[in-house]
Order: C-alpha cells, then sequence, then structure tokens
C-alpha cells in the first residue's frame, strides 16, 4: 500500500478528528455534471441502469463479496481511490486480480466495535467517504446500523458525490441499488477428480426509481483466466472439455 493510503487508514483507525488535508485535495471526489457516473466491469453494466456506478448513491450486494469487490475494479483501475471498511480477512491478492489498484486502496479491517462516534464503523466509513470515490463496506451483522447512521452516511455519499457499496445484509432500509446472487457453481470438479477451473454465478439486480426493474447477469467469477466475464451459452461446455 503506499504511504498516503497507509496514513488515511492509520488516521481513521487512531482515531484523529481528521486525515491529513493534502491527501483530501489529492484523494477526495470530483463530482462534475460531466462525471457523475463511475465505470463497472463490461460484465456488471448490464445490471445497473446508467451502466455504472452513480456517483452520491448507495449499493448494497449479498451473498458474495466477490461481486462487490468486482464492482470496485474497473473504476479503481481508471484512478479512482477506493478503500474497505470491516473485512479483515479480505483477499488482496483476489482484489488485485480483478483489476484494484492496491496503492489506492486503504483497509480498516476492524473498526472500534465499541465505539458509536469517532473510532466506529459508522464514523470510519463517513470518514473514508469523505475522501474517497468508493467506499465497500462490511457491517458487523444484521441490525448492527443503526437508521439513524445509514440515513446520515447515505447523505454524506450524495454530499461528497461518493459511492457506498455495503455488503453482506447489514444495512436497513432500500439502497438504491441492490444485487444479490441467486445461483452459485464451481466448474472443474466431477466424479471427485479434476480442479476448480470457474465459478458460475448467477447475479439480481433490483433496488428503487430506475432500478426498481429485475435485471439479470450469469457471471464467470473468476472467470477461467481470471477476473470476470459474461458467461454465455456453451461456455461450461468447453470448460468440462479442457478438464
Amino acid at each position: 500500500m503506499a504511504v498516503a493510503a497507509r496514513e488515511l487508514a492509520q488516521g481513521v483507525v487512531h482515531g484523529k478528528p481528521a486525515i491529513p488535508a493534502e491527501l483530501v485535495e489529492w484523494a477526495a471526489p470530483v463530482s462534475l455534471a460531466a462525471d457523475q457516473l463511475l465505470p463497472v466491469l463490461a460484465a456488471l453494466e448490464p445490471l445497473l441502469p446508467d451502466r455504472g456506478l452513480r456517483r452520491g448513491s448507495v449499493v448494497a450486494v449479498e451473498g458474495s463479496s466477490s461481486v462487490a469487490l468486482a464492482l470496485v475494479a474497473a473504476a479503481s483501475a481508471a484512478g479512482s481511490w477506493c478503500g474497505a471498511v470491516g473485512r479483515p480477512s479480505l483477499g488482496l491478492v483476489a482484489a488485485a486480480e480483478l483489476g484494484i489498484v492496491l496503492d489506492r486502496f486503504p483497509l480498516v479491517p476492524v473498526p472500534d466495535p465499541s465505539a458509536a462516534g469517532p473510532g466506529g464503523w459508522a464514523w470510519v466509513v463517513a470518514t473514508l467517504l469523505d475522501a474517497l470515490d468508493l467506499v465497500v463496506a462490511w457491517p458487523r451483522g444484521p441490525g448492527s446500523v443503526r437508521p439513524a447512521d445509514a440515513r446520515r452516511l447515505a447523505a454524506r455519499a450524495r454530499e461528497r458525490g461518493s459511492v457506498l457499496v455495503v455488503v453482506g445484509g447489514g444495512w436497513p432500509g432500500a439502497a438504491g441499488v441492490h444485487l444479490s446472487v441467486a445461483r452459485v457453481e464451481w466448474i472443474g470438479v466431477a466424479a471427485g477428480h479434476g480442479r476448480l477451473r470457474a465459478r458460475r454465478v448467477e447475479v439480481v439486480a433490483g433496488g428503487r426509481g430506475a432500478a426498481s426493474r429485475e435485471r439479470r447477469a450469469t457471471l464467470w467469477l473468476p472467470a477461467p483466466g481470471g477476473g470476470v466475464a459474461a458467461a454465455v451459452a456453451g461456455d461450461e461446455a468447453g470448460l468440462r472439455e479442457a478438464r
């Protein structure tokens, strides 16, 4: 992790009242009229009404941390600062393989679980929303995010033009976009032998407003060669033959 990103994470964990001003100026989201969307990988575009992540929005993801990280990949590769909160077991190697640039991906693994103010989960997320384009956050569990905190974080994202991706079903109320995993299938092991080659994931999208119409996409996550790809008819047969 680059020095600037490391300083950001340390400043949050140690409960400092503000992150370094130089870093805020460098990394803070710039919400221009022509730049209201953060890009996503081509395979994920059909799931989103704007075919990208609208700045100022909240996205809820259930059933897969990999889907949440895949949402980050294109924006990170395009130069955005992104970060993660509340996932000490986050696989940084897997994140890098998806295309996330770790030098611009500060990680705050464990916010203070006893703190309702500085150092607590909501405070850390709010602080990162002030400085980054996109924040991926794992609540401690269902019911751990107070509705008042959720409203404040949604307002902070709108004000700063950043995107909050909440993973794991701990977000109270309805997010603008909601993604859930309906089916998962690993390819490459049959009759007790072989090796895992790829994972096929069916993702269902819904939400509010323009996102209320149900959308579905079947993805390889990871794809046979790594990364994310849309699954098309005939892919599975080719993988089984190549086993």
